[in-house]
């Protein structure tokens, strides 16, 4: 991969103020790309700014700034019409933001934090995609990359609205890679990793007894390190290039997935269902009935 394969691209990255979504905008300025961010909190987002433009090492790095709260859909709207004017369009969407919600069992949360999960973490990625599509279609190129997060591929008890949300993010990237093959225009799915962010501090925040479960994993984590967010920033500026060029519809694990390798495998993963979410049958297990 060439060391700026994203020069001349526009991307538009979500709750890119802090964490993840802030080293994949240092990344993708790396990468050459002019930048649109987005996050809630305007004063974070203008240091930002700032920081993926010192990571593109070029004073003309273009990066522009979009304070919105992803929860309501007029402010959705408008950020993407104000970059499209911006940008004239959009050739690469980082749908990153989201928020943990609500923990411990669904019969005892908030119901309101509960939904909250599920606009911001499922519906306002949908709405993005739903806006910026048409003008990928038009021009025949585009990249989709979602974020995945825990309970995407199995069961997170206290965590029910956060992993509902994931597990239909990744759902929706498989169905919009399959509506959009003939378009140029390709979707996938990250997931990063356990990383040591504000997603961590609050399960932390939670204890052992709204946490449960995960409480003492968690601990084990903060001590640990947890995943850089650099492999995954790293997973979704690849994903982003042309290097993944035919890859869509996958879930792919920043950590554990040997993706770089992923081109020279095209033709038998593309007749495949690997790095997909799937129903497990009886005969796979071994079983007769």
């Amino acid at each position: 991969m060439s060391s700026q394969p994203l020069h001349g691209q526009n991307a538009l990255v979500t709750g890119a103020s802090r964490g993840l979504g802030l080293e994949i905008a240092r990344h993708l300025a790396r990468a050459g790309a002019r930048l649109a961010l987005v996050a809630r909190d305007g004063t974070a987002l203008e240091t930002a700014k700032t920081q993926a433009r010192d990571a593109a090492g070029e004073p003309g790095c273009i990066v522009r700034c979009y304070p919105a709260d992803l929860a309501e859909d007029a402010q959705i709207d408008a950020v993407v019409a104000a970059v499209l004017k911006d940008f004239g369009g959009v050739d690469v969407i980082v749908n990153n933001a989201g928020i943990q919600g609500p923990i411990g069992p669904l019969d005892r949360v908030d119901w309101a934090g509960w939904r909250q999960v599920l606009q911001v973490n499922l519906l306002a990625p949908a709405r993005i995609c739903q806006l910026l599509i048409p003008g990928m279609r038009d021009r025949g190129h585009g990249k989709i990359i979602n974020l995945s997060g825990g309970g995407a591929t199995g069961p997170r008890p206290d965590f029910s609205a956060y992993a509902a949300a994931k597990c239909a993010l990744v759902r929706l990237t498989e169905t919009l890679a399959a509506e959009l093959r003939e378009s140029g225009i390709a979707v996938n799915c990250v997931a990063p990793g356990a990383m040591n962010t504000r997603m961590l501090e609050e399960l932390l925040a939670a204890g052992p007894e709204g946490a449960r479960a995960e409480y003492a994993k968690a601990l084990a984590q903060a001590q640990a390190g947890g995943t850089p967010p650099a492999m995954a920033a790293a997973l979704v500026t690849w994903l982003a290039s042309p290097a993944a060029d035919g890859i869509t519809g996958r879930l792919l694990s920043a950590r554990w997935d040997d993706w770089t390798h992923l081109p020279e495998r095209l033709n038998p993963l593309n007749q495949s269902d690997v790095y997909t979410l799937r129903r497990i049958v009886p005969a796979d297990r071994g079983l007769t009935w």
